[in-house]
């Protein structure tokens, strides 16, 4: 199939000024103190669905996630369905057989325009922004997976977008509209366990081959397969299943790694509560990789700079924010942790089987698990003695469970829900400028104004993405 340009690329433009990181930062706190309110016109805008009314819902990925995410959509009205792989989608078309079916997400959007009022999107991570961009500029809300984008200047891009075209957002990190998260903030506002200099997170990801060589053969592509329309922006390669239909998150041409995955989830916590915007300085050290692929045992070590590494710790710095002191972040993955604190006591798990966060204060510790679950201080008896706070924050109806409910309901009501792009794009950026990190290999001093490496001109090249042919955003 050829390529042809997107919806978004179809009529030449200037490629307009990336907002600066303090325009991000101001949207960002106005964002968690109130909702943006958006005119119920904003919904009705192609004359289809008002608010009250049932929404009119696109998926572009109708496989793995996509299929409880939409499961989560069911009371609304999904009337379209776009997925390259008709294998991974075939539970959700026999789930859903009144939706209708395409392979390339721009024809279901040229041709679907007047049926739909909002689109799902759960693709590999580099499809992302440029099925986002293009839904948002014909009008369309849109809930978009973690993490929202390969690079920084793709989430910049993403903000924009949303912004110009006044649309209801959010990202799935479905933690952000759980009890968890809300009561960190609130404790830690609260001064439970007083300034936060330091916090440590970590993940069990990979859980998928990471730290290998990409592979040499070229595999015939399983005809329900559209493999050039998989590869959508990404440089081409051949087919090979260590790419698809799951294992594209060890690749930067497809995916984001361990911290990609997780750290939406698991970071997420520390961001809300400790107020973070851009870091300053971020140094990562991670695994080589193995020159032989992933079932041989070759002992030999190489340079990789097409996989994720195996293992990677990444450190972060903040400046102070108003009166919180300047923190520094630690993320482990494959394999690695922190030190186990001395508070914790024999026997109590760190976190819980997917990572977790210690916030460590100058007056005691704070540890949960992903999605900030089972939030607590350490040690117990630190937790007995504590007398919570009142709850400060709004609680989303359903909790983690009400994250797609929650952006349903902010489409019909003309608000946004807690983890709109005013929110999560920040998030995202520092987590994507941690993936610079690993693959560029040094230290990297960022200035988020100025949307700039300032200290290595060319780690700048990972901050950008250059697309295939007849792609755009």
């Amino acid at each position: 199939m050829k390529n042809r340009p997107s919806l978004s690329s179809r009529k030449p433009r200037k490629s307009p000024k990336a907002p600066s990181r303090r325009d991000f930062l101001t949207s960002s706190a106005a964002a968690a103190a109130t909702f943006t309110i958006v005119p119920s016109s904003v919904l009705a805008q192609n004359g289809h669905t008002a608010p009250g009314n049932k929404l009119n819902i696109a998926a572009i990925g109708a496989g793995g996630i996509a299929r409880h995410n939409l499961n989560q959509c069911r009371d609304e009205n999904i009337v379209a369905l776009a997925d390259v792989d008709q294998k991974q989608a075939a539970r959700t078309y026999e789930a859903l057989p009144d939706a209708a079916r395409y392979v390339d997400f721009r024809d279901m959007l040229e041709k679907e325009d007047k049926n739909i009022d909002a689109v799902l999107i759960a693709t590999p991570d580099h499809v992302h922004a440029v099925a986002a961009v293009a839904a948002m500029q014909m009008g369309k809300h849109v809930y978009v997976q973690k993490p929202l984008s390969r690079t920084v200047s793709e989430a910049r891009r993403l903000q924009e977008v949303a912004r110009e075209k006044k649309v209801i957002t959010q990202m799935g990190n479905q933690g952000h509209s759980g009890e968890g998260i809300r009561l960190i903030c609130e404790w830690i506002w609260a001064g439970a366990i007083g300034q936060v200099r330091e916090v440590h997170a970590w993940t069990n990801r990979p859980v998928w081959p990471q730290g290998i060589v990409r592979p040499s053969e070229a595999l015939p592509v399983p005809d329900t397969l559209d493999w050039d329309l998989w590869l959508g922006p990404s440089p081409y390669r051949d087919y090979h299943p260590i790419y698809a239909p799951f294992n594209w998150r060890g690749w930067w041409d497809f995916g984001t790694g361990a911290l990609g995955d997780m750290a939406c989830h698991i970071l997420d916590p520390v961001f809300w509560a400790l107020k973070l915007g851009s870091p300053v300085r971020v140094e990562a050290h991670s695994s080589p990789c193995i020159s032989a692929n992933q079932y041989d045992r070759g002992s030999f070590f190489a340079d990789c700079d097409d996989c994720c590494p195996l293992s990677s710790l990444v450190r972060f710095e903040y400046p102070a924010r108003g009166d919180m002191s300047p923190v520094k972040l630690t993320w482990y993955d494959g394999g690695l942790m922190p030190e186990r604190p001395r508070e914790l006591e024999p026997g109590r798990r760190m976190g819980d089987s997917d990572g977790g966060v210690l916030f460590v204060g100058d007056k005691g510790k704070l540890m949960c698990g992903c999605y900030a679950r089972g939030p607590r201080l350490i040690p117990d008896s630190a937790m007995r003695a504590f007398n919570r706070p009142g709850k400060t924050l709004a609680r989303v109806p359903g909790g983690q469970d009400g994250h797609e409910k929650d952006w349903i309901a902010a489409c019909k009501e003309g608000r946004q829900p807690s983890s709109n792009f005013d929110v999560s794009v920040p998030l995202t950026e520092g987590i994507l400028l941690g993936c610079a990190a690993i693959r560029y290999g040094k230290p990297l001093e960022w200035d988020g104004d100025t949307m700039t490496v300032t200290n290595e001109p060319d780690a700048n090249a990972l901050i950008h993405h250059d697309y295939r042919r007849g792609w755009s955003i």
